[in-house]
């Protein structure tokens, strides 16, 4: 895809937006290839039932977007975002042994807290530097970009997995121990592949969090966090597909398939949904994703046979590559430019509620009404978003 009389868009991406992605791509290859295996890990082998690896999963994600918060706003107080995000991805990198040695839930709680708290260190900074080295015509391309990257390491990771796992008979710990390479990967990766923007450290910086900064972040803005919240209810952690998938007789090993095929889909749709984000409403495009994951709901409430897993993983993964980059995009256009490591991390903040709230609900409704329950359930907050959308609508301006 090009723009009249310039070069394609792919190639007028920075050079550290490129090298973000492949630091994105490392770490989620080592994280994917534990977090695919852990909930079976966890059911299996340390006996934990759907309501606590409700809480684990629902815990370890809010905390990871509640720290973005603040990892975000140190960002915008310091103004170095490349040494925040290198400091959390070096935590990342340290926790992945635990797994490895987790003799308990407790353990594992613990190396999920920590390795979360990693995620959400660099989380916020990173965004904002994407959007700081990227002119702005083509910001959603560049989100979607990062995001296909990162997405590429969420399906070769679980491919890994299954593939170690055939070959060393069902051994969890030995496919987390191999999971630290890529990890230290990607730590060097940011260390020798990024720079930052020189005036971004040398621009005379305030706190981001005084009253009179934080009106600044103005109604448009807060709609868009509003908006990401419902989005998280409606799509609660990922550990259910596996645990779904379990339920329709897949064998262990090949259960992480199950997100190797929601990975694909969501990695080849985030860069076109992303370029496209870049020239369409935006609220029209989030109303198609929603449509989507409510497809992918209903179609995973019905059945676990592998043919409807296939499809509702596929939904699932398709609705991701057409909201997360643009979520993400709205964030970065609606907060100001000294204050967009903060937007990110409220952003976070409330989406990190959100996930907590409905990771639990989750857990309590597969537990005690069904797994169909689960999904039923998030087709419901995926109509409550619609309706959202339409009111906006209805009341405002598209964009």
């Amino acid at each position: 895809m090009k723009q009249s009389g310039s070069r394609p868009v792919w190639r007028q991406i920075p050079g550290s937006v490129w090298a973000l992605g492949c630091v994105s791509m490392l770490m989620d290859i080592s994280s994917e290839m534990i977090h695919s295996l852990l909930p079976l890990f966890m059911a299996t082998v340390l006996h934990a039932s759907s309501l606590s690896i409700g809480l684990i999963e629902g815990a370890a994600e809010a905390t990871a977007l509640i720290v973005k918060v603040f990892s975000g706003t140190l960002s915008d107080y310091l103004g170095k975002r490349k040494s925040l995000a290198l400091l959390g991805y070096s935590l990342g990198a340290l926790t992945k042994p635990l797994f490895a040695v987790a003799a308990s839930v407790d353990m594992v709680l613990s190396a999920r807290l920590l390795d979360r708290v990693g995620k959400g260190m660099r989380g916020a900074p990173r965004d904002a530097l994407v959007a700081d080295v990227t002119p702005v015509e083509i910001r959603g391309a560049a989100f979607g970009l990062r995001q296909s990257l990162d997405t590429v390491g969420s399906f070769l990771g679980p491919l890994l997995a299954v593939g170690l796992m055939l070959a060393w008979a069902n051994d969890f710990r030995a496919v987390f121990w191999v999971a630290v390479i890529p990890a230290a990967l990607s730590v060097a990766m940011l260390f020798f592949g990024v720079q930052e923007p020189a005036n971004l450290a040398r621009a005379k910086r305030g706190n981001p969090i005084r009253r009179r900064n934080l009106r600044r972040l103005g109604r448009e803005y807060w709609w868009v966090v509003m908006v990401g919240a419902v989005f998280t209810l409606a799509r609660f952690s990922e550990a259910f597909l596996v645990l779904r998938a379990q339920q329709g007789g897949i064998g262990i090993a090949w259960v992480p398939l199950v997100m190797v095929a929601m990975n694909i889909v969501y990695s080849a749709t985030a860069y076109p949904f992303g370029r496209l984000s870049d020239r369409m409403p935006h609220r029209t495009l989030l109303a198609w994703g929603l449509l989507v994951l409510v497809g992918a709901d209903l179609i995973l409430a019905a059945s676990a046979r592998w043919e409807a897993m296939l499809a509702g993983v596929g939904l699932w993964g398709l609705h991701m590559g057409m909201t997360q980059g643009l979520l993400a995009k709205m964030v970065a256009d609606t907060a100001p430019d000294d204050l967009r490591g903060t937007g990110f991390g409220f952003f976070n903040l409330v989406s990190g509620v959100a996930m907590l709230l409905a990771s639990v609900l989750a857990g309590l409704l597969w537990d005690r009404a069904g797994a169909a329950a689960t999904f039923h359930a998030g087709a419901g907050f995926c109509l409550l978003a619609l309706a959202l959308l339409l009111v906006r609508r209805m009341g405002g301006r598209e964009r």
